[in-house]
């Protein structure tokens, strides 16, 4: 695998809303759960239809870890980046990182109010 992969859930219009925000301004492939490959599948933990999950040669990153790892691909060398970069220098922003995902994973219907697209696995050929 050469590409950076997002891994998301494709039957969800709030995360096909943000895979499809990281397609649109990245180099990030995206793949959906029902897309998965056996050897991507092969690297994921094996809980992985519980968040999403950035994908490299060297490293899987999960959850919230992995939508930073999105972000930080929108602006390689300017303020998202930077921001980021910041907070880690905190010794609790991984956790509230994570937290903050997980509170808006199990949100996912209020905030697919706000903004969400028809999941790949629901749009009609």
């Amino acid at each position: 695998m050469t590409e950076p992969t997002l891994v998301f859930d494709d039957d969800c219009g709030f995360c096909t809303w943000w895979a499809e925000f990281f397609d649109e301004r990245t180099d990030v492939r995206v793949v959906g759960f029902s897309d998965l490959t056996p050897e991507l599948r092969e690297r994921l933990p094996e809980d992985y239809e519980e968040c999403s999950h950035f994908v490299t040669d060297d490293e899987v990153r999960s959850c919230g870890a992995s939508i930073e790892a999105g972000l930080a691909r929108i602006d390689d060398v300017g303020a998202v980046r930077e921001a980021i970069e910041f907070l880690r220098n905190f010794e609790d922003y991984e956790r509230v990182r994570e937290s903050g995902y997980r509170w808006v994973a199990d949100n996912r219907d209020f905030w697919g109010q706000l903004v969400s697209k028809t999941p790949p696995v629901r749009r009609e050929e």
